[in-house]
């Protein structure tokens, strides 16, 4: 990579920074320590987040030095964020567990192989629980002007809406001050952030200004929305999790694979590595072929396998296959056909002594058809499917044998139209 800089910019990864000539130039001279910082304030980190992430990666890729700072300190007083109320503090034990999870999540995609480029992981709990409350305000707080503080976007919005606590007014002067120590221990000059993070990025360059008199560098990606400027998550399925625990690898897929042409041209320079020349041949049969939705299969797998591994990738791919007609039902593992259940219309019933319900029925309780005279026309004309099996007999009625893993049913009407039913067994006969 010839300029990080330019690669930065094509990419779309810039809103803002301090000075981009200058840091162009510190780049261009040598090896540069970079940071990002990640607040345990959940348990885990979502598709935002990997804009950071990613962003830490490809100057690593560049030859620079990053280092994920996960905010064990931060973590316990919250961002305020320009939210309208304050964020709940969650005990100390509980952010404890989210600080493991988040350093777990950070490192996958950082390299830690040793060498002169070697990723670094902190927690800023490390320096902040031995500082005093007298040392934070004398040493650190004499450096801050609150008229400046008020200024910022994220705390006016609070104040215009009913007011901030001083636990979340100090959290720009806790942020200023690990790049201080960040830049003190490890010599980083340049921290990376979400635009809606600017006010605290810029008040750590202030900071290490101040104390120390040297000049460092802060850059600022700008927020993922929709072409309508509306943020992902707030009109669809909410957060989009990178822990396979809280949102599966099939439905993480399906989110990316479920973008529109406009969206992924972007989504690809954004949320992969792929070069510049791929992504512009994309874009191109996006444009011819949009039917074809090439970009959309592209941009789902590159993106789960960076985040859940090529195996795991496979396995949804095979799944999102299967379930429309084009692959083995049967060939996939449990956990995989739950997981993309769970996305379709679903239904669960409890199997009577007699047997199951006929298969007009089912097609009724998923929902994929407004009713059960609409699933028996839908059979009449040969449109419904049994686990990709076309149902030819309008009273047929799924048998044991058709139980995907003794407890799973596929329907689907037509081409596209997927449901699913999980059949659980009366036990109450039992003794």
């Amino acid at each position: 990579m010839t300029d990080i800089i330019d690669e930065l910019t094509w990419r779309g990864l810039i809103a803002i920074s301090t000075d981009l000539a200058d840091l162009r130039k510190v780049l261009d001279t040598g090896q540069l320590t970079c940071y990002a910082g990640f607040d345990p304030t959940a348990p885990g980190l979502h598709f935002g987040h990997l804009v950071q992430l990613l962003t830490l990666r490809r100057l690593q890729l560049a030859g620079h030095r990053p280092i994920g700072l996960v905010g064990g300190a931060t973590g316990l007083i919250g961002d305020p964020s320009g939210k309208s109320a304050e964020r709940i503090l969650n005990p100390r034990d509980v952010v404890a567990q989210w600080v493991d999870r988040l350093r777990a999540e950070v490192s996958q995609f950082l390299d830690f192989q040793p060498g002169p480029a070697a990723a670094l992981l902190v927690s800023n709990l490390d320096w902040t629980q031995e500082l005093s409350a007298i040392e934070f305000l004398r040493d650190i707080g004499k450096h801050f002007s609150v008229n400046q503080m008020i200024a910022r976007e994220s705390v006016k919005a609070r104040l215009e809406a009913g007011g901030i606590s001083y636990t979340e007014f100090s959290y720009q002067i806790l942020q200023a001050n690990d790049y201080l120590e960040l830049h003190r221990r490890h010599g980083c000059d340049l921290q990376v952030g979400g635009s809606d993070q600017w006010g605290n990025l810029v008040a750590g360059v202030d900071l290490i200004r101040r104390v120390t008199g040297d000049t460092v560098h802060a850059l600022a990606t700008p927020l993922i929305t929709r072409p309508d400027g509306t943020k992902y998550g707030k009109t669809e399925g909410g957060t989009i999790w990178l822990n396979p625990e809280m949102t599966s690898p099939y439905a993480f897929y399906q989110f990316w694979i479920n973008r529109s042409d406009q969206e992924v041209g972007g989504l690809l320079r954004v949320f992969t590595f792929l070069g510049r020349e791929e992504i512009e041949v994309l874009e191109r049969e996006i444009a011819e072929r949009p039917a074809a939705r090439i970009g959309q299969r592209r941009l789902a797998g590159e993106v789960t396998s960076l985040v859940h591994g090529a195996d795991e990738c496979a396995r949804v791919m095979a799944a999102s296959r299967a379930l429309f007609g084009q692959g083995d039902l049967r060939a996939l593992d449990e956990g995989t056909l739950a997981a993309a259940l769970a996305e379709v219309p679903s239904t669960v019933v409890t199997a009577a002594p007699g047997g199951l319900q006929p298969v007009a029925d089912l097609m009724a309780a998923t929902g994929i058809v407004p009713s059960k005279s609409a699933a028996r026309r839908a059979i009449a004309e040969g449109g419904a499917y049994l686990n990709n099996v076309k149902v030819t007999a309008e009273d047929a009625v799924p048998d044991d044998s058709d139980l995907l893993h003794r407890r799973f049913l596929v329907l689907r009407r037509g081409k596209r139209t997927v449901g699913g039913v999980e059949v659980r067994r009366d036990l109450s006969g039992d003794r």
